[in-house]
């Protein structure tokens, strides 16, 4: 994939640098997207209008291979054993740098606002001009994928899925035994769903470093990761959220499942939950606001004499969080989906999650991965929405 980085191009002239700089290692989703190389230590890509990458000579073979770069260079091309030697590693590996752009006549340049500051210091002592892009332009750009990162995270997505059946199918063949879930005679943990969700992954060529198995009261928090033996009758909360180890993107999908008799509340809960997604499901496509869908999902809640954040910023119960968020090279990423009124463009992969939480109760979360297009949305997701278990 050839990324179209016209709108980076633009901003370098709006700012008036000359190159955009990242020096992070290969899971820094912006470094992958701009590079097209990963390395497990921190490397350099400074972007000009072309891309040039400064690497060891450990990666040197395999960038020059691999990397989407048009030059790709040692740190010994800039003579970095004798700049070491004489201003010390630090200070060195700035001198090396600003031989680096000045070979590629970049004497200002734009970085990451979580870029190294020790970075940026030494570099303006070597007189490098370096400014914070606050607003996060390729995170931007990242946002709009290409048919190509869709069908990535589509693949992605379709291992979740495998493993989500996996954790539904190991729910359902569960026995109550003295109040908890039981299976071949040993307590159903949340721990046990969650290995055997990475097992499953890992057969698929995905990992996680993570994932969320949260029953009652757990599942009341929605980061909350779950721990202990998962108890009949209660909402168990599973949000799997994976990254193809070959490809670097993500997927992420929610169910709530109940083994046994639900309450009237949770049941309430489960489909109100279910219409709110639908309703926001219902107002995506391009051109519309984020905040119009994140107000359908809160339409709904409210009509029904439920607290969200919208009509009360301190509610500790109810819809505590926003609708959705980005997913790609990254987990969370650019656009999220809440009041801030930021337009959907055709080409965004957004998650819609609303959910209902409260200790005394449990929690309630439904989640599916689509991709906005120009007169509505493709859902990404295929995994059946119930709340019952059933056997797969």
């Amino acid at each position: 994939m050839d990324p179209d980085l016209s709108k980076l191009d633009g901003f370098l002239n709006e700012v008036d640098v000359d190159g955009y700089l990242i020096e992070a290692d290969g899971d820094a989703a912006d470094q992958r997207y701009l590079s097209g190389f990963t390395a497990p230590d921190p490397f350099v890509t400074l972007y000009t209008g072309e891309t040039h990458l400064l690497v060891s000579a450990l990666e040197y073979g395999r960038a020059k291979r691999t990397a989407r770069a048009e030059t790709v260079e040692r740190h010994a091309d800039y003579d970095h054993r004798s700049n070491v030697a004489e201003y010390g590693s630090h200070e060195g590996k700035y001198r090396t740098l600003a031989a680096f752009f000045d070979a590629h006549g970049a004497g200002s340049v734009a970085v990451p606002a979580d870029f190294p500051i020790g970075t940026a210091d030494g570099l303006r002592r070597c007189d490098v001009a370096v400014q914070a892009d606050i607003d996060g332009v390729l995170g931007e750009i990242r946002a709009r994928k290409h048919a190509e990162e869709v069908e990535h995270i589509r693949a992605a997505q379709r291992a979740n899925e495998s493993a989500m059946a996996r954790a539904e199918k190991l729910l359902a063949a569960a026995e109550t035994v003295d109040g908890t879930l039981s299976l071949d005679d040993e307590p159903l943990t949340a721990e046990r769903v969650k290995r055997e969700i990475e097992i499953e992954l890992l057969r698929n060529d995905c990992a996680l470093d993570e994932t969320i198995v949260a029953c009652g009261a757990d599942a009341a928090d929605p980061h909350d990761r779950g721990s202990g033996p998962l108890r009949p009758d209660e909402a168990i909360i599973v949000d799997i959220f994976p990254c193809s180890k070959e490809t670097g993107y993500y997927a992420d999908m929610t169910r709530t499942f109940c083994v046994g008799e639900p309450s009237d509340t949770i049941e309430r809960w489960y489909d109100l939950t279910l219409e709110a997604q639908t309703a926001a499901l219902d107002a995506i496509e391009a051109g519309v606001s984020a905040s119009d869908v994140h107000d359908a999902v809160c339409d709904v809640y409210e009509a029904a004499g439920l607290p969200t954040l919208r009509a009360d910023e301190t509610t500790e119960t109810g819809f505590i969080h926003t609708t959705g968020h980005g997913v790609g090279l990254d987990i969370h990423e650019y656009p999220r989906i809440s009041e801030e009124p930021i337009e959907l463009e055709a080409g965004n992969v957004v998650t819609v999650e609303p959910g209902l939480y409260d200790p005394a109760v449990g929690g309630v979360r439904i989640e599916d991965l689509v991709v906005v297009t120009e007169d509505g949305h493709e859902n990404l997701t295929e995994y059946p929405k119930a709340l019952a278990v059933e056997s797969r």
